[in-house]
């Protein structure tokens, strides 16, 4: 696991050195670099697989190819073995980095789909003049470039970016409109002028001051109404036990996320069975006697308990949160409201391994969100509505509504009448029309762009799936699962160091997910339905019936409470005067309403805290 950065040109290594020390994080164990005049690539580098010889970059036996990746090729023994027998010779003692370059010279571009891992790499054709830029399947592993004139930047985070003399900061406003709506910046847009994520699954070439770009992977959606659920179920754990096995593979100690909840668990639950010592497991507790985080620690203990785990707890306060959380901002480098307890554990983590596995991903492929668990109920509820409305409604009818209540299926039809894309965005943060009012005429005069529901629709557009959770689900696959999910994992373990392998992310599974039609997913309104009735005789007697929790923060019960003052003065006039970008009286009536009891306010006033820290952090 690595840091990258790079930008083509004259070779500048006082510049390279800058960007590479903002992602010491990344890999505080080594540093690397290669300039010829045409390209300069650096690294950080932290250690797991073959920490004696696999230093980077890498490059191949004639020294015309070399590669700078962060990520790990789960894969890569098999890959090796079959490149050695195709002649290509090996250098390092066993890199899974080396077999990149192999990979190339023997299959081309179309070499990321022998690959089974996380990963982004630069790869550098000496001979074609040619730079490739490419992202695993999933998204897993962030990438960011710039094109300056005819110089292209790169790297794993922005920050690396902004070093660059050549690019000039500035400010995305149609990245940061979407961002009051959906807490996060979309991709392929950031929140800074000039700077793109590459997507999930894409291939960028730079050659002669042109970019290409092309996906080579994109999951898509096709149910299969003939499968057999038992077969089903096999296939599931035969592949889920194969992921976690793979990612098992270090040369370093690792340990497991562990919540209690089902998918860290049966995560857990492989892990012991593979390994030869007591796996170490890691969950996130408060000081706050809260009754719903009290369960976490005791379903966890539970957890550890049952698979003789090497426990260990990380107890953290709200001052905790008030004072680290301009530490947060920073390793995200954009504006960001969703889960952020992945910093807090990692401390703990970092202590004590340098991977950890994860049970990620299980929600999206699965189906748990609430948008997921109305997926089905708002499609056979726009069928129903005249029964609805006429109260005549048979008992077989609502149970098709499970697990939703009627007045809130009614509530979301009234604001969207039942169009998918408008009641998923009427989730969102801040409507189109709220952020009319919230923002100020200077920050409406920089847009460019379309409206967040526009988006939505949009991205909606882009799925091939016909049933109406398995719409939900790619629609969050292509977009909220890399953006927000695995952008928070990441980015927050990474700040300590710790790489975090998902097994529910490998590939094969989530093509097997994607042919699964979404009533076995979400069943008379139990979550996770197929993925609960495989795994349940592996777990202790419990974990599938709790409720889902996971590891969330528990912000809001604080800003009420001990933040109140901390949340009051983030947002206060003399602040956000600074910038001019939001109306002063809209800010002060949604805090006003907030500390005078309206609850549902609680996730704008801290969408609305996240934006003010990062701009005084990146613009201030």
């Amino acid at each position: 696991m690595c840091g990258i950065c790079g930008f083509t040109g004259d070779e500048d290594q006082v510049v390279l050195k800058k960007m590479t020390d903002t992602i010491v994080h990344r890999g505080p164990d080594d540093d690397g670099y290669y300039a010829d005049g045409k390209i300069n690539l650096g690294m950080r580098r932290l250690s797991i697989i073959d920490v004696t010889t696999g230093q980077q970059p890498i490059h191949n036996e004639d020294k015309n190819l070399w590669t700078v990746f962060n990520g790990e090729i789960f894969n890569f023994q098999k890959l090796r073995k079959d490149l050695e027998e195709k002649g290509h010779q090996f250098y390092t003692d066993h890199s899974d980095t080396e077999v990149i370059v192999h990979l190339y010279e023997e299959y081309g571009q179309d070499f990321p789909n022998r690959i089974n891992g996380m990963f982004a790499l630069a790869l550098w054709d000496k001979t074609e003049d040619k730079l490739l830029l490419i992202r695993d399947r999933m998204g897993v592993k962030p990438l960011f470039y710039a094109l300056v004139g005819d110089k292209l930047i790169f790297g794993s985070e922005i920050k690396a970016i902004l070093q660059h003399p050549a690019y000039q900061r500035g400010v995305n406003y149609d990245a940061i409109y979407h961002y009051f709506t959906l807490k996060n910046i979309p991709a392929p847009m950031t929140a800074f002028a000039g700077i793109h994520s590459l997507l999930p699954g894409e291939l960028l070439i730079f050659a002669r001051g042109d970019i290409v770009k092309e996906r080579w992977w994109k999951i898509r959606f096709q149910e299969r109404e003939d499968w057999d659920e038992h077969d089903i179920q096999e296939r599931i754990l035969t592949l889920l036990e194969d992921a976690t096995r793979l990612r098992m593979i270090s040369d370093v100690p690792f340990g497991a996320y562990l919540s209690g909840g089902v998918d860290s668990s049966v995560i857990v639950a492989l892990m012991a069975r593979y390994s030869n010592q007591p796996v170490k497991t890691f969950t996130l507790g408060y000081e706050d006697e809260l009754k719903n985080k009290e369960a976490d620690l005791d379903h966890a203990r539970k957890v550890s308990q049952a698979f003789r785990t090497e426990h260990h707890e990380y107890i953290m306060s709200w001052r905790e949160l008030r004072d680290d959380i301009d530490k947060v901002i920073a390793a995200f480098d954009q504006p960001f409201s969703g889960t952020i307890s992945t910093f807090f554990l990692s401390k703990l983590i970092a202590k004590h391994v340098k991977v950890a596995l994860s049970g990620d991903a299980a929600d999206e492929l699965f189906g748990s969100y609430l948008s997921h668990r109305s997926a089905i109920p708002m499609y056979y509820f726009g069928r129903l509505y005249e029964k609805v409305k006429n109260n005549a409604l048979t008992a077989e009818d609502k149970e098709l509504f499970k697990p939703c209540d009627i007045q809130f299926l009614n509530d979301l039809y009234l604001k969207s009448a039942g169009e998918e894309a408008r009641w998923r965005y009427h989730m969102g943060v801040f409507m189109d029309e709220e952020k009319d009012s919230l923002l100020s005429a200077c920050f409406h005069s920089e847009l460019n762009g379309a409206g967040s529901y526009a988006l939505f629709s949009a991205n909606f557009r882009l799925t091939s799936s016909k049933d109406p959770l398995n719409r939900m689900l790619e629609m969050e696959w292509n977009t909220q699962l890399p953006d927000q999910v695995l952008a928070f994992v990441d980015f927050l373990s990474m700040a300590h160091s710790v790489e975090v392998r998902s097994p529910f992310l490998d590939y094969r599974l989530v093509e097997l997910a994607a042919t699964i039609p979404g009533h076995l997913k979400i069943r008379q309104g139990n979550v996770k339905d197929i993925l609960k009735q495989t795994v349940s005789s592996l777990l202790p007697d419990g974990i599938t019936k709790r409720p889902k929790e996971g590891f969330v923060l528990p912000i809001f019960d604080w800003m009420v409470d001990k933040l109140k003052d901390y949340s009051t003065d983030v947002l206060s006039e003399s602040r956000i005067r600074k910038h001019g970008l939001f109306n002063n009286n809209a800010v002060k009536r949604l805090t006003k309403d907030y500390y005078a009891g309206n609850r549902s306010n609680a996730v704008k006033v801290w969408n609305l805290m996240m934006f003010q820290l990062w701009w005084e952090i990146y613009f201030g």
